[in-house]
């Protein structure tokens, strides 16, 4: 089950919608054009085309799946005492004092780019739980990460 806003699953049904309206029979007409270029034992065209609409039907099953098992969250029932999904955390790295802004959402909404880190990710995880004041120790690859949280709130 991938927890998710409204805003999240909105753009995963955009994001389906046009896989099977546009990529979908693009993929069909490649295949097509490449079957009337005769031999197809020796066709790279038709080869990639065919692996194109493979991988094309693999996303799909995928994203109707997360589709499927949607949970939206009402971010307004949400109590911002404590970090949870869905929430936009202010840190503070206690060592380098350098302030960041994360908000914690499903893997199929993360974009660290956006500031959106997934739920699965160890900041993440060692977030969870905290209140506004709360360190937070993070094992991360480059060693031990404590994180002050100096805000909490629910945005879309």
């Amino acid at each position: 089950m991938a927890y998710m806003s409204q805003k999240g699953y909105d753009k995963l049904v955009a994001e389906l919608q046009h896989m099977e309206s546009v990529d979908r029979p693009a993929a069909s007409a490649a295949i097509a054009e490449a079957r009337d270029k005769g031999d197809l034992s020796e066709n790279a065209e038709y080869d990639a085309a065919k692996e194109w609409q493979g991988k094309l039907e693999t996303k799909i099953a995928l994203l109707k799946k997360t589709i499927m098992e949607a949970k939206i969250i009402d971010t307004a029932h949400l109590d911002a005492s404590t970090v949870q999904i869905l929430s936009t955390v202010e840190l503070q790295n206690v060592k380098t004092n350098m302030k960041m802004k994360y908000r914690i959402v499903s893997d199929t909404e993360a974009n660290l780019r956006e500031g959106k880190i997934s739920v699965g990710t160890p900041i993440a995880q060692g977030l969870l739980g905290k209140k506004v004041g709360d360190v937070a120790e993070i094992k991360v690859p480059a060693g031990l990460l404590q994180l002050k949280i100096t805000n909490i709130t629910f945005e879309e």
